[in-house]
This record gives structure tokens, C-alpha cells and sequence, in this order.
């Protein structure tokens, strides 16, 4: 599971961009966030791993193009790790064909790099309480970069993953393909929060999944969402 910031705790962020503006900005904007704490900078994708292992963030600023290792390597290393942090993808969306695969790879969303300081603000605190910020708006736009001849089979095995589920796990995971809560998906269908995080938690195991916006992009390639 992914390391997850404690309540009343500095949320720790390591910001990885090749670009020293960028991540010179990123520290400037995000100093002055209550609750924040910088604790480290990585050049690129192939410092990333060491940085992690040396800063021990619960967050990474993960830029995804970047020369030598890109930020969709980067992520799969760092997510593969124990106890990972979460990693937030910084793109430029209308040219980064990879902002897909890196959600696939585990990270728990992403931000343009245009995004208002606020909003940063907000997507960081949101992924280290474990609330990945993907909506299903920017899901369905994402998923049209990945059109062609996979899409099919990705279908396929996506029922096929699906179908391994119980009924009420399937609502679940359909449920977070929309972009529900768990708030939400409690109301939705009518249970306990609890028994909806253990719900999740069983959707992980059962899917070898890191974390639910890989549920949720399971959910849309299957058609369900």
C-alpha cells in the first residue's frame, strides 16, 4: 500500500522535473502551503528512485518527459517499491501521450503544469489522505489517446479481470471508474464506509493493483464506467 500522510503531519513532497524553473516555481508555490514540506528535488527520472529512498516522501511532483529515464519509468520503479509514496504526474496533457500509461503504472493522478497554485495545493493533500485526482471527465479524455488495435484487447482483458470480482466488488470498481468517493459509493450503495474500504482494499489484492486509478481505468477500458 501506498505511504499515506498521517493527520496533523508535514505532507513530505519530492519534486522530480528536469527543469530547474519548474521545480525552483513548484518550491516557491508550495513553501508558503500550510501542512506542506518540501524535502527534496531530483533532475530526473533516474535520480528519482535514490531521492525517494533518501527523502522518504509521501508525495512526488513526477514530471513525465524528462531526458535519459522518463517519469513513466521513474513511476514504476518508485511504485514498485514497499511502501511507496504517491506520485502525481506533471504534464502538459495535449502532448504527453504517456499521461496514461503512468496512471497505469500506479500513479494517483496529475496535473497540468499550468494548474492554479491552489489546485496543487489541494491535489497534494488529496492523494497523501489516499483520494486519487482523477475525474471522469479527464478519465474519458485520457482514454481517447489510447485508441487502435489495443483498445480491444484491452477490453477483453478487462472483462476478463473483472470477471474474477463478486457482484458487489464489481459495483465498487465501477463505482470508482465514475469518480465516486468513498463517501459517495457508501450512499450509492447503500453501505457503511468501512465496508466499502474493505472492499477496496480486497479490489487491490484481487487485481494486483497499488491503487484505485487503476481500478478506475480498469472500470473504463471494460466499458463499465
Amino acid at each position: 500500500m501506498a505511504t499515506v500522510a498521517a493527520v496533523n503531519q508535514q505532507i513530505r513532497v519530492l519534486i522530480v522535473d528536469d527543469d530547474a524553473l519548474v521545480r525552483a516555481g513548484l518550491t516557491m508555490l508550495l513553501a508558503g502551503a500550510s501542512g506542506i514540506q518540501i524535502v527534496g528535488e531530483a533532475a530526473d527520472g533516474s535520480q528519482a528512485e535514490h531521492a525517494v529512498a533518501q527523502h522518504q516522501p509521501d508525495v512526488v511532483l513526477m514530471d513525465i518527459r524528462m531526458p535519459g529515464m522518463d517519469g513513466l519509468a521513474a513511476t514504476e520503479i518508485v511504485r514498485a517499491r514497499d511502501h511507496p509514496p504517491e506520485v502525481i504526474v506533471l504534464t502538459t496533457f495535449d502532448t504527453d501521450d504517456h499521461v496514461l500509461s503512468a496512471l497505469r503504472a500506479g500513479a494517483g493522478g496529475f496535473l497540468l503544469k499550468d494548474t492554479p497554485p491552489a489546485d496543487i495545493v489541494r491535489a497534494i493533500r488529496a492523494v497523501a489522505a489516499g483520494e486519487p485526482i482523477l475525474s471522469p471527465a479527464i478519465t474519458r479524455r485520457l482514454i481517447e489517446h489510447a485508441t487502435g488495435g489495443e483498445a480491444g484487447q484491452r477490453r477483453r482483458h478487462a472483462r476478463d479481470q473483472l470477471s474474477l470480482l463478486t457482484e458487489r466488488e464489481r459495483e465498487v470498481a465501477v463505482a470508482i471508474g465514475r469518480g465516486k468517493s468513498n463517501a459517495e459509493i457508501s450512499r450509492e450503495l447503500y453501505m457503511s464506509i468501512a465496508t466499502v474500504k474493505a472492499h477496496v482494499s480486497r479490489l487491490l489484492e484481487k487485481l494486483h493493483f497499488n491503487n484505485r486509478v487503476q481500478i478506475a481505468l480498469l472500470a473504463h477500458d471494460a466499458g463499465e464506467a
